[in-house]
C-alpha cells in the first residue's frame, strides 16, 4: 500500500497591520514651573510627610489652607515624577480653587510665595522650584501665632519626640482610650478602634483596661496631669492625629 503523497498548503501572506497612532496628549498653554525635591541632609531625617496631620495641626494655622493644599499637591507630584516634573500654574490655581489670575497678588502667587517665605521651597534658578518632601518641626517663632491649646498639644508632641518609641505609643494609646471612654465606649470597642489605627494588640489591651476598670488616668508628661494640659487634638503613633472628643461639662 503507497503512503499518500501530502502536500503542504502554500503559506497565508502575512498582512500588515496598521499602526495606531500614538496618544499625545496637548501640552497646556500657559506658563509652568519646573518642580524638583528639595534635598536636606540636616532636616530631613528629623521632618514629617507634607500629608501628615501634624502639618494640618501645625503648619496650617500659620501658612494657610491654599499653601497646605498647594504643597501636598506638588508633593505628589514628585512621588510620581521623583526626577521633577512641568507644573502648569494655572491649570493647578484652577484645579485648588484659587482661579486663573496669574498676576502678582493673586491668590496661587501668594501662595507660592509663602511656600518660600517659610523655608517649604526654594527658587533654584528661573523658572525652577525646588520643595521639601520633608515639612521640618514648626519654628518656636512661630508657635505663639497658634491658639493656646495647639501651643500645649505641640510643647506635649516636642517632649514626647524624647521618649523611647513603645513609651511613645503607650502614652498615645492611653490618651485615645481615654478620649474614647469619654465619649461612651465600652472596653471591646476601644481597644478594636484602637487596633484599627494600628496600635499593637497589647498595648491597645493595655490601654483599654487601664480606662475601663477605674477613674481616668493622668497621661501628661513631666509629671503633669493630661487633665489640666489636655490638647485640642491627640497625637497618633503615625504622626497624625485623631480629634481628641470633648468632654461632658458637669452639671
Amino acid at each position: 500500500m503507497s503512503t499518500p503523497t501530502v502536500i503542504p498548503r502554500s503559506p497565508r501572506p502575512i498582512r500588515p497591520v496598521p499602526l495606531r497612532p500614538e496618544t499625545v496628549r496637548p501640552t497646556p498653554e500657559g506658563p509652568t514651573l519646573h518642580i524638583v525635591q528639595w534635598v536636606d541632609p540636616v532636616a530631613d531625617p528629623h521632618g514629617l510627610h507634607p500629608c501628615s496631620r501634624y502639618v494640618e495641626l501645625y503648619w496650617l494655622g500659620i501658612i494657610g489652607p491654599s499653601t497646605t493644599w498647594l504643597l501636598r499637591r506638588l508633593h505628589y507630584g514628585l512621588e510620581v515624577h521623583g526626577d521633577g516634573y512641568d507644573l502648569h500654574l494655572p491649570e493647578t490655581a484652577r484645579s485648588l480653587g484659587l482661579g486663573d489670575k496669574m498676576g502678582k497678588n493673586s491668590p496661587f502667587r501668594r501662595a507660592l510665595a509663602r511656600l518660600v517665605t517659610f523655608e517649604l521651597a526654594r527658587s533654584q534658578g528661573p523658572g525652577e522650584l525646588a520643595v521639601r518632601a520633608h515639612i521640618p518641626p514648626l519654628p518656636l517663632r512661630h508657635l505663639s501665632r497658634l491658639p493656646e491649646s495647639l501651643q500645649r498639644s505641640h510643647r506635649r508632641w516636642v517632649a514626647e519626640q524624647r521618649l523611647t518609641e513603645p513609651e511613645q505609643m503607650r502614652r498615645r494609646a492611653l490618651r485615645l482610650a481615654t478620649g474614647l471612654a469619654e465619649a461612651g465606649h465600652d472596653h471591646a470597642s476601644i481597644e478594636r478602634r484602637l487596633g484599627d489605627w494600628q496600635f499593637h494588640p497589647a498595648v491597645a489591651f493595655d490601654a483599654a483596661a487601664t480606662v475601663s476598670s477605674g477613674p481616668r488616668p493622668a497621661v501628661g508628661l513631666a509629671g503633669q496631669s493630661d487633665r489640666s494640659d489636655e490638647p485640642a487634638q491627640a497625637i497618633r503613633p503615625d504622626n497624625t492625629t485623631s480629634p481628641a472628643r470633648p468632654r461632658a461639662r458637669p452639671v
